[in-house]
């Protein structure tokens, strides 16, 4: 592993933005300059240099939901594909979910998707442990300090993933070590909406129908009793991709971050796109929760400046073009997201809307505090070397020839962005350059403190 000096950036962590530089040796941030005290003598000389001239340096990006459908469903995307598209867009670490072929709810499938992450993936990862309504003894086993998570499905979802027994979610909630990060969505509410959508449209109810079946009521409902739960039984809990302005009731902007036993996060999509998209992009903005109103879009963007949401994510789940094109009713939720999460939240800072600093506590200290993520999400001394170095002001086009995908689509297709990612490194490694990655690199099992 070779050492680097990284010089002449414009760093931006923990609140501050400076011009300075890194040093990098054996993967770890050895040494951080800081102007105005630092002189270029004080570089030591010895070292390979690399001249950031100017471009703005961030912590790697943490995200903390993903779906890279490896093993099972490799056809839409695997580890190694979209890890690079994620190193690509400045991710360096992520937290995969658990429904995939087989699902990870055993101890065994969660040993062997760490073995594939060590195989394949270009970034550093974790693996969600996946709820059932009966594998409490599974998720009782499970390391808190390897493991990111347990994933509960509140609402429809594969296979039997679906945690609907009362006796069971208690017990989940009740006895499980770990944080529990929730999909919140009532599947009762949903079956009547679909069932009067099936009455209204037979079999052809269109794509814009998705938010009026998925509806405001399914999310807040279920929310609701997640933090009921949480707060009965003192349970670390996660909300997952908030998609209604209802639901921000039940989230705390006053207690610090380290402090906070309910904590939310909200997915690019949900801020990037609203109920009027589905007319041009259909199914391609087909997700679940549903993207709703411009007013809950708003309350999003709203929460995460106000402090009331803590973190940004992804969702990234991946389909092909030819399961995106069916019908509605046998159409998968989901779309391809980590290339483009980091440069989609620039343009929030371009627009007036969220301070650099701001972007960068939602999408890389916040996550590294919420988890527990040991030596990951800060430009600190000690720390792994996951550093992300963007130009602010590179226009570029979301074009089918540099989509990374697996699934060779996007719903940003067209969209033109103001800033780009320039360089990524993982664990000091120099994983992405200008366009060009290094698919020899290797990132590591994340560790937790808890």
């Amino acid at each position: 592993m070779q050492d680097l000096l990284l010089k002449n950036a414009l760093i931006v962590n923990e609140g501050k933005i400076f011009r300075g530089g890194v040093l990098i040796r054996q993967g770890r941030i050895e040494k951080l300059f800081g102007a105005p005290e630092m002189q270029e003598e004080d570089y030591p000389q010895d070292i390979r240099t690399m001249d950031l001239d100017g471009l703005y340096l961030l912590p790697g990006v943490i995200d903390d939901q993903v779906h890279f459908r490896e093993p099972g469903l490799t056809h839409k995307g695997d580890i190694a594909t979209e890890s690079a598209a994620a190193v690509a867009g400045g991710i360096t670490s992520f937290m995969e979910m658990p429904n995939t072929l087989p699902q990870t709810t055993t101890q065994k499938a969660l040993e062997e998707k760490f073995a594939l992450g060590l195989e394949h993936s270009l970034a550093n990862f974790s693996f969600y442990m996946g709820a059932t309504n009966d594998n409490l003894e599974e998720l009782r086993a499970t390391d808190p300090g390897s493991v990111c998570g347990i994933k509960v499905f509140m609402g429809a979802s594969t296979g039997n993933m679906l945690v609907d027994q009362p006796e069971s979610l208690a017990n989940i909630f009740r006895l499980t070590r770990l944080p529990i990060a929730v999909h919140c969505e009532d599947e009762a509410t949903i079956q009547a909406n679909l069932a009067i959508a099936r009455k209204l449209y037979r079999d052809d109810i269109p794509a814009h129908h998705h938010p009026v079946i998925r509806d405001h009521e399914a999310c807040e409902t279920s929310s609701r009793l997640a933090v009921s739960l949480a707060e009965r039984y003192g349970t670390r809990l996660h909300l997952l991709h908030l998609s209604t302005a209802g639901e921000l009731r039940y989230l705390d902007r006053n207690t610090p971050l380290h402090e906070k036993r309910i904590t939310a996060e909200a997915c690019i999509h949900h801020l990037w796109f609203t109920r009027e998209d589905y007319r041009e992009k259909g199914p391609w903005i087909r997700w679940n929760p549903a993207v709703k109103d411009a007013s809950d879009r708003e309350a999003l963007i709203s929460g995460l400046a106000d402090g009331l949401i803590d973190v940004v994510a992804t969702d990234h789940a991946p389909h092909t073009r030819e399961e995106k094109q069916r019908p509605y009713l046998q159409c998968p939720s989901g779309g391809p997201m980590v290339q483009h999460a980091l440069v989609a939240m620039l343009e929030f800072f371009h627009r007036g809307r969220l301070p650099l600093e701001k972007i960068v506590d939602l999408m890389c200290h916040n996550p590294a505090v919420i988890f527990g993520v040991k030596d990951r999400g800060f430009i600190r001394e000690g720390y792994a070397a996951d550093l992300v170095a963007v130009q602010l002001d590179s226009p570029w086009t979301v074009t089918a020839d540099n989509i990374r995908y697996k699934c060779g689509w996007s719903p940003m297709e067209g969209t033109v962005f103001k800033s780009a990612v320039m360089h990524t490194f993982v664990n000091g490694r120099h994983v992405y350059n200008q366009g060009k990655t290094d698919h020899a690199v290797r990132g590591e099992a994340l560790r937790f403190s808890r």
